[in-house]
């Protein structure tokens, strides 16, 4: 018991060191803290992406020129797109495959905006090796499947861009993108 009370009258008697002790700890804390953000910050900053990434972010493409059954190959941050305003003909074929038979099941809808179907967007990379498949522009070699035919090992896609003989493992990837207006179309 005297200890107790020995003890209770020296915090009492010291009260304000206590108080100066909690003060030097959380002082030493947050001096440490702002340091430590101090030095990671120039760390964070340099693996920001540069106003030339940034700028490639994404890019508005004018599809009003493109009739139906052609399209056009626009690039995106360094790779091929491929923008192809599919004909009725070329729907009704995509839609006629019975899409459990394919190596990367998909259907042409889940592959396009709906009420926009008659527009495919893909990146226009080979999904084995990362060739640039021929069929966009007028009088390539569009495959026996009719849509693309990857020249470097004989990939076949067809009018969905879907997989359909050859090495590649995917379909062509269909990047992010959305209709700004009825004639643009933004990528990225």
């Amino acid at each position: 018991m005297a200890t107790q009370a020995k003890s209770a009258a020296v915090d009492e008697q010291h009260g304000d060191g206590v108080r100066r002790r909690d003060f030097l700890n959380v002082a030493a804390v947050s001096f440490a803290g702002v340091g430590g953000v101090i030095a990671i910050a120039p760390l964070v900053v340099q693996m920001s992406p540069s106003a030339d990434v940034l700028a490639m972010a994404s890019i508005e493409v004018d599809i009003s020129k493109v009739v139906p059954g052609q399209g056009i190959k626009v690039a995106w941050r360094k790779q091929p797109v491929f923008v192809r305003n599919l004909m009725a003909k070329e729907i009704a074929e995509a839609n006629a495959v019975d899409v459990s038979s394919l190596r990367d099941p998909q259907t042409l809808a889940q592959r396009t905006k709906p009420g926009k179907q008659n527009w495919l967007i893909t990146m226009g990379v080979c999904t084995h090796l990362g060739c640039v498949p021929l069929g966009i522009s007028e009088g390539e070699n569009r495959g026996p499947y009719g849509g693309y035919f990857c020249p470097c090992h004989g990939s076949a896609y067809d009018t969905a861009a879907r997989i359909r003989q050859g090495p590649a493992p995917l379909n062509l990837l269909v990047p992010e993108y959305s209709f700004k207006s009825p004639t643009v179309v933004q990528i990225g």
